[in-house]
């Protein structure tokens, strides 16, 4: 009987239990997520492997305790893009663009024989400007001239075709330029692909354009005219007066790709827009210098015709700059105050055409340049 009492556990007290599993006292620790005292209640399964970590604890060099590692914070989806991106070598690069820069080739050329198989149907139309010029003149016969045996086929079997090819060609190189840079963007940059080839293309091609219709035609009427006004009848080369073209359209079509390249600079964090608009008035009086370097003609008239589309082009590219800012900085766009100041604009220039309609005014290619 004494043995069974010695053997026996100690009494316990009364409304007391025996102690849970889980709440053994390891060394000097003791496992306190295992057994509440306050609720009388055993921790749940989970908490097993709070145990394993407190014995480990426990248990280390020393007897000191030291606090597990905290968990590594979650990547961002930046860095996730980025370790998933395309790796290559220098070697890899060199062989992509010499892949990119074949494919661009290749679209030229079937651009340039597309061309040539109508390059008499596109020198007429390159040629009307001069026609029509000569005929506001009183020139008699109104046509170009050609004084070297080989200038007529180098014109307009070779270097017509060319130019003509380059526009037509110029959404596929810039495509190919792009897709050159894409690997080395995020997935969200990548999305821009498509807008950024149609609107670099079509800039290009709407400069050209602008060129053709607006700004060489005036500037080549007054050209002549200064000649005719004393006594000199003009006669006018095949070369120099396609060479005159070719400046002038590819000038102007490289002008128009202000906006792109703006937007472009403010993508890759290389230009701030706000900075721009500070100094926005050091940009409109370089766009005078470039504008008075490609205008054919000394005139304010003509220096404006490409300076004012220019200024317009600058500012549309500062407003797609701030649309990039906002949406970086999430912050909302102020439709309210773009409306304010547009709204205004068009209004002003509605009010002065209709104004020139009720005098009977339209514009000229001589001076005045507008008359009734």
């Amino acid at each position: 009987m004494d043995d069974d009492k010695q053997g026996a556990p100690p009494p316990q007290g009364e409304g007391s239990s025996p102690p849970p599993p889980g709440s053994e006292t390891y060394g000097t620790y003791q496992d306190e997520y295992a057994f509440d005292p306050a609720r009388g209640i055993a921790a749940p399964a989970e908490s097993e492997p709070v145990k394993e970590t407190a014995l480990a604890v426990a248990t280390a060099p020393g007897g000191s305790i030291t606090p597990p590692a905290p968990p590594a914070p979650p990547a961002e989806p930046e860095d996730e893009e980025e370790s998933n991106m395309l790796r290559m070598s220098f070697m890899e690069h060199l062989e992509e663009l010499r892949s990119r820069i074949i494919r661009a080739l290749m679209g030229l050329a079937v651009a340039f024989v597309v061309s040539i198989l109508y390059c008499y149907k596109l020198w007429e139309i390159i040629e009307e400007p001069a026609v029509e010029a000569l005929k506001n003149l009183k020139v008699d016969p109104p046509q170009l001239i050609q004084t070297t045996p080989m200038e007529a086929f180098s014109i307009i079997w070779v270097k017509l075709p060319l130019l003509c090819s380059i526009f037509l060609g110029s959404p596929w190189i810039v495509y190919q330029l792009w897709a050159f840079i894409s690997p080395g963007l995020y997935k969200r940059e990548r999305r821009w692909a498509a807008p950024f080839v149609l609107l670099t293309g079509g800039l290009f091609i709407a400069g050209g354009c602008f060129a053709y219709f607006l700004a060489f035609r005036y500037g080549l009427t007054f050209l002549l005219g200064i000649g005719m006004t004393g006594g000199v009848r003009p006669m006018v080369t095949i070369t120099e007066y396609f060479d005159l073209f070719v400046n002038v359209t590819l000038g102007v079509g490289l002008v128009f790709e202000m906006p792109i390249v703006i937007f472009t600079l403010t993508l890759l964090h290389l230009a701030s827009p706000r900075f721009l608009l500070r100094h926005s008035r050091y940009a409109i009086l370089i766009i005078v210098i470039i504008a008075a370097i490609v205008t054919p003609t000394p005139d304010v008239f003509n220096l404006m015709l490409f300076a004012v589309p220019m200024c317009l082009l600058y500012f549309v590219g500062l407003a797609a700059g701030f649309l990039i800012v906002f949406r970086r900085e999430g912050k909302r766009i102020p439709w309210k105050r773009i409306l304010m100041i547009v709204v205004p604009l068009i209004l002003v220039l509605a009010a002065a055409v209709f104004t020139l309609n009720y005098l009977h005014f339209h514009f000229a290619r001589h001076w005045p340049y507008l008359t009734r």
